[in-house]
């Protein structure tokens, strides 16, 4: 074996063989802490390499461990192939979880096995070197408070916020909303079907809420807003038309994903831009959306959408239709890291969402290859030339901060620790061919 090169080229394995890598086993653990649960992907290799992928924030690590047996001695090189092979697995929502994780641990893997950024594998970077991030900020119920808290993001220095605005806000008063007491039912219901409706009172309350946000943070940094409630596309409208006069960046998830002629009237029907995408797996999901330029804003999230090089190809299709992209994450900075490395290679990128800047530990859960301090440093995070995704696991940390038990609702061959034995799930059990 040939010793590693020193100088410009020394981050290249030159004791990697990869046409001879193959995939040796998969491992899980569960992080998670305040209603959060992030099961974390390591695929190990005959040569040593280790690939780190997440499935979806909120969804089972057994989507990604009944993959497993149709990974085990496969090249992980061989990106597109493998995706192809595990796609019909995943769907909708966090159902895209487990092929959308083991896609990003792949490309870590062909990162480290040929000394390369994974957005390298995407085509290729448009931007230098950093992505700029969106903070979410939890919902404060006094508007002076979520003002602030606004305020405190962008003395941290982020340049573009995103906070909730709702129907909670027209139910604080009485006559705000029509049919509220069906309310605390209606997550479990799509929004034409709750019979919900806002009145034209709640609808000033909403009014005077934002209002009082943007008098505190002015009109300087982009504000996007999310979690309307359950409600039709007619009251979506009265809503939207309300709010345009605060120009947000965004209307998110009004109503649901799948009726398109519904989000053909919404754009119609207001003057700000809409957006969603957050729960829609790969580019077939999103065609019919952008074909019917029934968006303004595309809001995949990679670890359902598809994965790296999917999420890709879906913003190369929203940018040929004159459609920007902003990725949706609540994850670990596994998946935080993914995101940033496709972002690179975007041309219509806008901005990619976090959740857990206020996570005291968020950022001790991996170590930045090449990087010191945080993941993110004044609203961006910086993506260098380390191969793969470029982080490695702590470990330890990791380990003192899995999900309790009772979040992961163990039963069967699933690990109770941090990266335990799997190979229950080693045989592969099934014929997958879907043609005959």
């Amino acid at each position: 074996m040939t010793e590693q090169n020193t100088g410009p080229l020394e981050q290249v394995n030159t004791q990697s063989a990869p046409s001879e890598l193959r995939i040796t086993d998969m491992r899980i653990a569960v992080v998670g802490g305040g209603g959060w649960r992030w099961p974390i992907i390591k695929l190990e290799t005959n040569q040593g390499l280790v690939g780190l992928g997440e499935v979806r924030d909120g969804a089972s690590g057994r989507y990604a461990l009944m993959l497993k047996n149709r990974l085990l001695g496969e090249n992980p090189c061989d990106i597109d192939r493998l995706f192809q092979k595990i796609k019909q697995f995943g769907g909708h929502g966090r159902l895209g979880g487990g092929v959308c994780g083991i896609e990003m641990a792949l490309c870590d893997l062909a990162g480290k096995a040929f000394g390369v950024p994974a957005y390298m594998f995407a085509g290729g970077k448009y931007r230098e070197d950093k992505v700029k991030v969106y903070a979410d900020t939890p919902l404060k119920k006094d508007p002076e408070e979520m003002g602030n808290a606004l305020l405190g993001r962008m003395d941290r220095g982020f340049e573009f916020l995103k906070m909730d605005i709702g129907l909670w806000i027209a139910s604080e008063f009485e006559g705000g909303v029509i049919n509220k007491h069906v309310a605390a039912e209606s997550a479990t219901l799509m929004h034409p079907f709750t019979g919900i409706q806002v009145t034209d009172y709640g609808i000033s309350k909403m009014q005077e809420y934002v209002g009082a946000v943007r008098d505190i943070i002015g009109y300087e940094i982009p504000l996007a807003s999310d979690h309307f409630g359950h409600m039709g596309v007619e009251n979506a409208i009265r809503i939207g038309k309300a709010l345009d006069q605060f120009t947000l960046a965004w209307y998110e998830d009004m109503i649901p994903w799948q009726f398109v002629d519904q989000w053909q009237a919404l754009k119609a029907g207001v003057d700000t831009p809409v957006c969603t995408g957050e729960d829609i797996y790969c580019l077939d999901g999103f065609k019919p959306l952008v074909d019917a330029r029934a968006i303004s804003v595309a809001h995949p999230d990679l670890a359902t959408s598809g994965g790296i090089l999917e999420t890709k190809r879906i913003a190369d299709y929203c940018r040929d239709a004159g459609i920007g992209l902003a990725l949706h994450q609540a994850g670990s900075p596994v998946v935080a890291m993914a995101n940033a490395q496709a972002a690179m290679a975007m041309e219509n990128f806008v901005a990619l969402e976090m959740h857990s800047v206020d996570n005291p530990w968020w950022n001790d859960l991996v170590t930045m290859v090449g990087q010191d301090g945080p993941m993110i440093k004044n609203g961006y995070v910086q993506v260098t030339d380390a191969p793969g995704l470029g982080l490695e696991l702590n470990e330890e940390v990791i380990a003192e901060h899995l999900a309790q038990a009772s979040s992961r609702r163990q039963y069967g061959a699933y690990p109770s620790g941090a990266f335990e034995d799997t190979s229950d799930w080693d045989e592969l059990d099934a014929h997958d061919r879907v043609w005959s």
